[in-house]
């Protein structure tokens, strides 16, 4: 795990430490509301990344990327092709 993960799941520790409840509950809160917004730019960040390596010359394979991201070789084919999610909104095989 980079170190910057490794901080960032530290600091979701420390939120879910907070003794007061109500305290807990609006960190929470904050959290969520940034989270919402913040995905969505990662996402396209990590898309950006998959799409400048299968542009190049000759392609990185999708092996060579799921490893790269620590993701699977499905997730990296999902990303490449806009889907977001877990899956369920990927179209079924003859619908592709």
């Amino acid at each position: 795990m980079t170190e910057e993960a490794q901080r960032v799941i530290e600091a979701m520790d420390a939120v879910e430490a907070i003794a007061d409840p109500e305290k807990r509950a609006r960190a929470i809160s904050e959290v969520l509301a940034d989270q919402a917004e913040r995905a969505k730019r990662w996402r396209e960040d990590r898309r950006k990344v998959v799409l400048e390596l299968r542009a190049q010359e000759p392609p990185v394979s999708y092996r060579k990327i799921a490893a790269l991201l620590g993701v699977s070789l499905r997730t990296v084919q999902d990303i490449e092709a806009g889907y977001t999610g877990s899956g369920k909104n990927r179209p079924r095989k003859e619908e592709r």
